[in-house]
């Protein structure tokens, strides 16, 4: 066959076992439903209330028992075969006699919904406001007009009447409510009533269900956190389960945990704190569109609550926190270094009643030096197979001792290093940031240790001050923006004198010849996207050029499945989201997982996943924290290594995003993210920098935002000086699509390919001035074809 025959041809060849399709299959739909089950954080249970008891009659309320929110919109949305919602998860269980399910109030929301979704937008409505919104500039009213759209594509709460709660609660033993929310790209979250908030329809949803009821049960179905305190310590809410958006299977999975088929094991990837105004960025966030000011510097989520003075007594429910129905025990724990990496050992005992997963966190503390430092910091985490009651297993841990380098960033110890202050590292194994137990064995640095020297790189020159450890602020040099560039040297090379075929080309230096054919009109075409002929693509494709004979690389959106438009028919699976994903603090898992969209990527003749998402969770309110994993860049980074190594093991590649900073959506094309040269190595770079070390992505996306002044995708210093030259990263960078930046300020930055199309007229001036030269075109080229050669059969 053809080795570039799926892209050539698009051939119906299915890979399942007896000449099936995995796409949008039963197991695939089992695997979503598992990994739903495993993210889902028990966050409270009170009498051990939970799990349901054999025979218990609930009630439902809450819109999403019949509207269940599988994920976010955008981009990261899926075309799924359906959606299982939180009624029929538990009317299965009742099916298989472990529960009943009292239906006058299911039957109330099902009526609810579907009169209420009358008033929903239709997809012909939305793309008129799309249309309207799309030729406008960034304004307040533009902000205002996609955040309401956006949020009427949903019902609103039911305000059920109170004899429905009275019944109800004199024919049923348990209530379950369920919160929903939903957000999407392109607009961020609100810290208002309804969103981060309760809506008082809520709350009076909570006061009168819970008295009515000896016991209440709340399930939060949201894509990144919301208020909790409303609920949190009040004594007629028995459990709190937050299930996130558990994608097409979500519903079933809650009815798995709430009944005890399946043991939580989740534990938090983010600290949920008491009230919004307690992020120490939480003021700015909601202040301006023009600019962000990372003024919390790297004391981001539990960095800072448990570090700051004042703040722990701010916290909920901590990071890494997460019950189960069984309890454990740590014991034996080992502590040592060798080969350059500190390593621990612990056994896990379950010493409960049934079976579960424990989560075993290994964090340290570094000395504050002249740098200062958070309190701790995640080093490494496994999670434990299934143990038995009474069942035990060691488990070990291990990282890298330069790990613990701080990135000095104004000459304190030694400018542009990363350095390991003298002093002792002290760390902490347990089940959560604040359930641990120090270790005896201590690293102690006798002097200052330069682990890398770097250079002064995406310096900021508006960034006033940034937070330290002990509260205060520090101010920060100003100035002038100035962007460091080098450019290409030609490659020495001559074009064959017969036309060679890209199928013919083998080597590196046949490679090199065979781009001396381009013309510079194909060199310009082929940095740019082109639309994808004959195929269930929308998202247009990577090079192509017929006259030598490549292959052009379709695209399929993601992280949350592969997305491909509901006329083609072919629906896919709608994995949970990406912070659920954390939760399970399964790197396995998470694999699987990816391995298992890989192939739907591939079985539909597909090249490129622009997934998985990674950037950090800075402030909840990003609209598109559903798409990223975690606000630790540990927690980050690792998930994302693992859900790549899964898709590319299908010989298909990803394009991880965004890359970096992209912690805002509203204007976010001209947003100029401010953030200390410390802050992006330590916190916001990182997730990245682990992906790429340890799963070599094939392809990286640009963001849409500015970083200190300079838009991501004609930044020199990040793409090239940072991304390839100290991580080693050998692939191609992609933008966003219809980024606001000149095509060819971005292949001299190192930005291999504009999406969806390319600019050729600016790419043209641009080289007829001498701006641009055949040396800055083919190393573009060279990488996007060497990309393509990675998928010959």
């Amino acid at each position: 066959m053809d080795k570039y025959a799926r892209f050539r041809y698009q051939p119906c060849i299915p890979l399942g076992q007896h000449g099936r399709k995995v796409t949008g299959s039963p197991a695939h739909a089992a695997l979503s439903r598992k990994a739903a089950g495993e993210g889902m954080v028990l966050l409270k249970n009170e009498n051990n209330a939970l799990p349901f008891k054999k025979g218990e009659r609930l009630a439902l309320f809450g819109k999403a028992t019949i509207e269940y929110i599988k994920g976010g919109g955008g981009s990261g949305d899926v075309h799924c075969a359906y959606t299982r919602n939180i009624f029929e998860g538990f009317a299965q269980k009742e099916a298989e006699g472990k529960l009943g399910v009292y239906m006058p109030t299911v039957e109330y929301y099902k009526e609810y919904v579907k009169e209420q979704s009358k008033f929903v937008p239709t997809s012909d409505d939305i793309e008129k406001t799309w249309s309207i919104v799309n030729a406008m500039d960034f304004c307040q009213e533009k902000d205002d007009i996609i955040y309401d759209t956006f949020a009427s594509m949903h019902v609103p709460e039911a305000d059920v009447p109170d004899e429905l709660i009275v019944s109800a609660a004199e024919k049923a033993d348990a209530a379950v409510i369920t919160l929903s929310r939903f957000s999407a790209e392109g607009v961020d979250r609100r810290a208002v009533d309804g969103d981060y908030y309760l809506s008082d329809v809520e709350k009076r949803l909570i006061d009168r269900v819970s008295a009515a009821f000896e016991k209440t049960v709340i399930v939060i179905n949201s894509g990144a956190l919301i208020d909790c305190e409303y609920f949190a310590e009040n004594d007629k809410v028995q459990g709190i389960l937050f299930g996130w958006q558990g994608g097409m299977e979500g519903g079933m999975a809650v009815a798995d945990l709430l009944c005890g088929d399946v043991n939580p094991s989740g534990k938090l990837g983010d600290t949920i704190p008491k009230s919004y105004n307690d992020y120490e960025n939480g003021k700015i966030f909601q202040t301006g569109y023009e600019h962000l000011d990372y003024e919390d510097d790297i004391y981001v989520g539990y960095r800072y609550f448990e570090t700051i003075p004042g703040a722990a007594e701010k916290v909920r429910y901590p990071f890494g926190f997460g019950l189960s129905y069984t309890t454990f025990e740590m014991s034996g724990a080992f502590c040592g270094e060798t080969d350059g990496k500190i390593v621990a050992a612990v056994t896990v005992k379950n010493t409960g009643d049934v079976a579960g997963k424990e989560v075993v966190q290994l964090y340290y503390s570094a000395p504050q030096g002249k740098l200062g430092k958070p309190s701790k910091e995640l080093a490494a985490f496994t999670k434990t197979k299934l143990l038995a009651p009474g069942e035990s297993q060691t488990v070990a841990l291990s990282f890298d001792i330069n790990d613990m380098a701080s990135f000095d960033d104004l000459g304190k110890v030694q400018k542009s290093a990363f350095v390991l202050e003298k002093g002792e590292y002290v760390f902490h194994l347990g089940n959560s940031v604040r359930n641990t137990r120090q270790l005896s064995y201590k690293f102690v640095a006798e002097d200052d240790i330069i682990v890398k020297q770097s250079k002064s790189l995406l310096t900021p020159f508006k960034l006033e001050r940034r937070l330290l450890a002990d509260g205060t602020y520090e101010a920060l040099p100003q100035g002038e923006p100035h962007y460091y560039s080098e450019r290409n040297k030609a490659v020495d090379v001559k074009a064959p004198e017969a036309e060679v075929r890209f199928d013919d080309v083998v080597t590196d230096e046949e490679l090199d010849a065979f781009i001396k054919q381009f013309t510079v009109d194909e060199l310009i075409d082929f940095v740019g996207g082109h639309p994808f002929r004959s195929s269930v693509c929308n998202t247009g494709a990577f090079g192509g050029l017929d006259r030598l004979a490549v292959p052009a690389v379709p695209t399929a959106d993601g992280p949350a499945g592969v997305r491909l438009d509901e006329k083609t028919g072919v629906p896919t699976t709608a994995w949970p989201c990406a912070t659920l994903l954390a939760c399970t603090w399964n790197t396995e898992l998470i694999q699987e997982v990816g391995a298992a969209g890989g192939a739907e990527l591939k079985e539909n003749n597909l090249g490129v996943w622009l997934a998985p998402a990674m950037n950090i969770h800075r402030n909840p309110l990003c609209g598109r924290n559903f798409e990223y994993f975690s606000e630790d860049p540990v927690l980050a980074g690792k998930c994302c290594a693992a859900d790549v190594l899964g898709i590319q093991s299908n010989r298909v590649a990803v394009s991880v995003k965004h890359f970096a900073c992209n912690n805002r959506e509203s204007n976010r094309f001209e947003c100029d993210s401010r953030v200390s040269e410390r802050a992006l190595r330590e916190i916001y770079l990182r997730g990245f920098e682990i992906c790429v070390k340890d799963a070599d992505p094939w392809t990286i996306m640009s963001s849409y935002n500015l970083i200190n002044g300079n838009h991501t995708s004609t930044s020199y210093e990040l793409l090239t000086e940072i991304l390839r030259n100290e991580w080693g990263f050998g692939g191609i960078v992609t933008t966003d699509w219809g980024v606001h930046s000149a095509n060819s300020d971005e292949i001299i930055a190192g930005n291999d390919i504009k999406m969806g199309e390319g600019d050729p007229k600016e790419l043209k001036a641009a080289f007829e001035s001498g701006k641009l030269t055949r040396a800055d075109l083919e190393p573009c080229v060279k990488r996007i074809l060497q990309m393509t050669m990675k998928f010959a059969n």
